[in-house]
């Protein structure tokens, strides 16, 4: 089981993660054998090494890497079910602005490492972006 708290120390986690690139700080967010996708309808991402390369733009379907100072995320859990957070937040980009409402569903494992992801994102019509 897994509570708010962890759900939040994670998310936390996450976005210094992103923000630094540290490739360590992106695998202790992941269980060994994690599956990502980073849309719904993607193929997963399959264990802890390839979700790591991923962020760095390798493999199929793999985002790759935002240039440094350009976003910031906000998000929060608004469901915590036994392993199970669904969580809701904002992606801020400033070159070119754009803003991201997400959507991400999770499965932790016993250490509190994510297990399973899948995000969802829409991006603001730009007159509701502010």
């Amino acid at each position: 089981m897994i509570d708010r708290a962890t759900v939040d120390r994670w998310l936390a986690d996450y976005v210094a993660a992103w923000k630094s690139y540290d490739r360590e700080a992106i695998a202790a967010l992941y269980a060994e054998d994690a599956t990502v996708r980073y849309h719904p309808y993607d193929e997963p991402i399959r264990g802890r090494e390839a979700v790591v390369e991923s962020w760095f733009g390798v493999g199929e379907g793999a985002p790759g890497q935002d240039a440094e100072g350009t976003y910031d995320a906000e998000y929060r859990p608004v469901a915590v079910d036994g392993d199970v957070a669904v969580v809701v937040g904002v992606s801020r980009y400033t070159d070119p602005p754009t803003v991201y409402d997400n959507c991400f569903v999770m499965r932790f494992d016993a250490d509190g490492r994510c297990a399973e992801f899948t995000e969802w994102f829409m991006e603001r019509p730009a007159a509701a972006a502010d």
